[in-house]
């Protein structure tokens, strides 16, 4: 079993090696997720200090295993534009490849999708790399695709790929 929380500023030591743990094995598995491999380990603490020192401008959902190891992470950033106050982006999921197809994903996105209701959001967009197995579990969550941007972003052997964009009307 799993539970998701949200992190919150400072972090742990212990979550801090484990969310570089996450970012690290994502992105040298492959993910698209706006860093190519390898990706060090500095870069990853890097990243996630940023982030957690931005969290009054994003929810860092995590989910942790029953001893409270992070085994995924979401962010939920809602936009802070005057004209967009209800909306909000979706980035960085990420589920460790030892914990993936085990539902972790699914939900911290609907723990994204909860908070982001929770802020008066009623419009979620994100993107992924054209046919990432990603895309499967966001058409299961009722996200529309509305498009292709191509050569969006460069992986890890220099090549650039495509980019599709998504979107969800909450209730």
């Amino acid at each position: 079993m799993h539970q998701i929380d949200s992190l919150a500023a400072p972090v742990s030591a212990k979550d801090r090696f484990a969310l570089i743990e996450l970012l690290v094995d994502a992105v040298d598995g492959g993910a698209a997720v706006g860093f190519v491999a390898p990706l060090t380990e500095g870069e990853a603490g890097a990243f996630w200090d940023k982030a957690v020192a931005d969290i009054a401008h994003r929810t860092i959902l995590v989910a942790r295993d029953e001893a409270g190891r992070i085994l995924g992470s979401v962010q939920m950033m809602p936009s802070f534009w005057p004209s967009q106050l209800h909306r909000a982006d979706i980035a960085k999921l990420l589920v460790h490849s030892a914990h993936r197809r085990k539902g972790l994903g699914r939900a911290l996105m609907l723990a994204a999708e909860e908070a982001a209701r929770a802020l008066g959001r009623s419009l979620i967009t994100l993107d992924a790399r054209r046919g990432d197995v990603a895309i499967d579990l966001y058409g299961s969550l009722g996200y529309t695709e509305v498009g292709i941007i191509p050569r969006y972003g460069r992986n890890s052997q220099g090549v650039l790929e495509d980019c599709a964009l998504f979107y969800k009307e909450l209730s």
